[in-house]
């Protein structure tokens, strides 16, 4: 029997790896504002997510042309548990900017 079989690694392709960088959107009242006055999108994003990478991953999950990225890093908070005190995770945002006429469906609903 062969070891190479058992050690080899699955091959992630680019676009796969893409699509696992956003999370999920990101859904609040000043997100709500962004969107309404910057046609800007929130999305929550994996933490070693760079600004290219966010660029491409909305392009292609989208198919939009997105003008520009910004990106927040958020801090958890620490949180009390009985007597022992813990912290919740840190995470990060993206505030992603469309061109002119550039919209994205985030509510999933079907077009007829």
């Amino acid at each position: 029997m062969s070891t190479a079989a058992a050690t080899t690694k699955r091959v992630v392709k680019p676009s796969e790896r893409l699509i696992n960088l956003i999370v999920a959107p990101h859904v609040s009242e000043k997100a709500a504002r962004a969107g309404e006055k910057h046609n800007q999108y929130v999305f929550r994003v994996r933490r070693e997510a760079s600004k290219p990478d966010i660029r491409k991953a909305v392009e292609l999950m989208f198919s939009v042309e997105v003008e520009a990225v910004q990106v927040v890093n958020v801090g958890g908070k620490t949180k009390r548990f009985g007597s022992s005190m813990g912290k919740r995770s840190d995470w990060k945002k993206a505030y992603v900017s469309l061109k002119a006429g550039q919209t994205i469906d985030l509510t999933g609903t079907a077009k007829a």
